[in-house]
This record gives structure tokens, sequence and C-alpha cells, in this order.
């Protein structure tokens, strides 16, 4: 077992950079401190690639040290900068106060916040938005040295292609994050992403010249995820995978884990998971012997799925997976295979009742009517679930999912997705 946290995030491949590592160690062994996170709200929803900061403030928690959760209804109608090419889209108040309910939603599912080192939530408009422009330039503004901004990677990376004066000023307003939770809440330590060194530093700068003691406040940042193969981790075939149930459903969710490749399963299992060393280690000695089980994928899917959506959902993703496997889709509810079923192949089609030699040969499951009987005959065509063997069969009203669809297999694997107009 790892001897302290640092150690253990180390281990994880969780610490990229700290501003003093020596100093930090110190801190969060002698004291029990508050430290944050910012998240800006620029959609409804979180998606995997964000909440590794978040598990990472988690385990803070989880060592005893308070977790402040900042959600950016300032920060996020100006436009972070960092990482970026091009100016972001502003968004509307209205939008932002959306986003802002949608995300505390899913940081409720991760955090604790009842304990007595419970999480506390805050939207930096509660001081930010109350600042006018005055008092911004010369309590802030002064701070913070020109030459210092344009040395920040976000900003230097931006200036051939452009910059407005909004996004120039955002790391400012993230240092006034800093220096406000430093002031009233004792925060010492901010997390971020590897993109957000500079605005961390920006903030360390801000606490530095606003307070005549030495200060004792730090920043740690955590390593972009990636996959073995070079590719962008956090993307499925579909596209984002976000925490939202109706942007990515529990059962998608699930198969993403339990997709992961071999030679990222592992790494995966350290960063996402609360799972301890020994555990993992086993899964490593597992993925090495006997990787046709895919222990470790499993354990990561169940693991990821039951934070972030709960154990009926887990549990339900579990049933659909294995009902798929087997091929007995007469175990799914409707909704559960409109679920698993929503990005097969798919064909729209009257209502109209039909033989189902000529219904399979319309939808395009068999080439010809003389295949649509063979099929039909040799027991490779279900509808729902049920087979289908009599060539002189009528498909209609009792077939349709909530009169709305029907899942066609044909053979093993080929599933077929029939919309009704």
């Amino acid at each position: 077992m790892t001897n302290s946290l640092l150690e253990d995030l180390a281990w994880r491949g969780l610490l990229y950079q700290q501003t003093d590592a020596e100093g930090i160690e110190k801190l969060i062994t002698d004291e029990k401190i508050s430290l944050y996170c910012g998240v800006d709200p620029t959609a409804d929803s979180m998606h995997i690639g964000h909440i590794v900061p978040l598990l990472t403030l988690r385990r803070f928690q989880l060592h005893g040290h308070r977790p402040i959760l900042l959600v950016g209804g300032a920060t996020g109608m100006i436009g972070d900068p960092s990482g970026r090419s091009e100016e972001r889209q502003l968004q509307t108040t209205e939008q932002i106060d959306k986003n802002v309910l949608g995300i505390k939603k899913q940081m409720e599912q991760i955090f604790d916040f009842q304990s007595e080192n419970g999480a506390q939530m805050v939207n930096n408009s509660e001081w930010i938005g109350a600042m006018n422009v005055i008092e911004f330039l010369r309590d802030f503004g002064k701070l913070i040295n020109i030459n210092y901004m344009l040395g920040k990677d976000s900003i230097n990376s931006r200036l051939d292609s452009g910059l407005s004066f909004t996004e120039f000023t955002y790391t400012l307003i993230q240092g006034i994050d800093f220096n406000h939770l430093f002031n009233h809440y004792n925060c010492r330590i901010q997390i971020g992403g590897s993109d957000q060194w500079g605005n961390i530093t920006t903030g360390l700068e801000m606490i530095r010249k606003t307070h005549e003691e030495e200060t004792k406040a730090f920043g740690i940042t955590i390593p972009l995820v990636t996959k073995a193969d070079g590719t962008k981790f956090g993307k499925s075939s579909t596209g984002a995978v976000w925490l939202d149930a109706k942007k990515t459903s529990p059962y998608e969710f699930y198969q993403f884990w339990i997709n992961t490749a071999d030679a990222d399963v592992i790494k995966y299992m350290k960063i996402f998971t609360f799972l301890d060393r020994v555990v993992i280690e086993d899964f490593q000695v597992s993925v090495e012997n006997e990787p046709h089980l895919r222990k470790a994928q499993i354990a990561l899917g169940e693991e990821m799925t039951r934070l972030i959506h709960g154990q009926d959902a887990l549990e339900q993703a579990v049933r659909i997976s294995q009902a798929l496997f087997s091929g007995n889709l007469k175990e799914l509810t409707a909704g559960e295979m409109k679920d698993a079923f929503k990005d097969v192949p798919s064909v729209e089609m009257t209502k109209e009742t039909k033989n189902i030699v000529d219904f399979i040969v319309e939808s395009g499951i068999s080439a010809s009517k003389r295949q649509a009987r063979e099929d039909v005959t040799n027991g490779a065509i279900s509808i729902n679930g049920e087979k289908v063997t009599d060539v002189a069969y009528e498909v209609g009203e009792a077939d349709r999912l909530e009169d709305e669809f029907m899942i066609i297999r044909r053979g093993k694997k080929n599933y077929k997705m029939i919309k009704f107009l």
C-alpha cells in the first residue's frame, strides 16, 4: 500500500504539476484543509473527460479534507481560452443557469455533502456578478502585469489566431476566484486539468499580492487522459460520453467502459475508480494471464456506472448486456430495447400489416423473397426476440413495441430497428 495520499495519486498517474510538492505534502499531512476545483457550465451535463479532477478532489475528501465545488456561473459567460484555437460562443444567462443546475445534480452523485467534511458548492457569479468594472480594474487588474499574462500558454497560443479582450481577462477572473475562496473559505489548494496551470498560478500570484504575510496556497494539475493507441479518450462511436442519462444512457455508459482495450483498462481503473492498489494489481494479473475473461473491464464498467448512475441503473445495464449476448430479447422491456438498439441500422416503414416474407425483404433484412423464405423456415428470423418460422406469418400491430418500433434479427448478430411512420 502507498504511504500517503500524494504517493497514491502519483501511482494512479494523477499528478502532472505541483507548485510546491514538499509544501503540499506537509500541508495535507499536518492539517485537514479545504481545496477546490472549478467547472464552467458550457453544457447542461459534464462528460467523462471533465470528471478526472473532480474524482481526484473526491480522493482528498476520503482522506478527511473538504472539497469546494465551484460552478462557474460567471466564468461560463466569459469563456476559457485554454486549449482552444477560437473564441467560444457566448451563452445566455438563462442557458448558463440551466447548465449550472444540471452540473450540480451530477456533483451530488460523486461527492459526500453530509459528513463532517462534506462538500460545499459555490457559484462564482455570487462575487464576480456583484463586481463593477472599476472595482475589477482597480482592485485586481492592477495586480497582474500584461507581460505575465502573455507568458501563459493559454493566451500566447492564441495571439496569432486572435483573442478577444473578454477571453484575455479569463485568467484574471479565475485568479479572483482562488483569492476569494482563500479569503472566505480558507481554501488552500486548487486542482485542475493540465490546461489550467496558467489560470491556477495566476490565482496564486493574486493571493500573494493581496496578503502581506507569507501565504500557503498551492496548485496541482492532472495529466490529460489518453488512450494507448494515441486516440482521444472519452469518445464513443456516437460522440462524447456524457454523465446525463438522457444524453448517454446507463447501458451505453456501461458499454463504453467494458469495451476498454486491454492496454488501457488498468490505467483507467487507477484514474477513475476508488478500488485500492491491491485489488487493481490483482486485475492487472488477470489482464496479463486471462485477458479473454475481461474481468478488469467488467469491474471498471460496474464501478463507473454505479458511481455515476447508481446501483439500479447498473443492474439494468447488465441485464440489457446479458440479454443481447444471449439473444434472449424477451427479457427486456420495450424501453430497454429502444435504449439498447438506438444506434443499430434502422429503416422507416408504414404500419400496415404485411406478410413476414414481404416485410423482411422491404426492410432490407433479406435480399430476396427466396432468401427471405429460407431465412424464416431455417429459424434465422426473430421479431423482438421471438423466432418466426411460419412463412405465412402476418407482421402487424401486436409486433410493434409502443406502436413505434420493432427489433428484427437475422442470424446471431444482424439486428435492425424498424421505425414505424
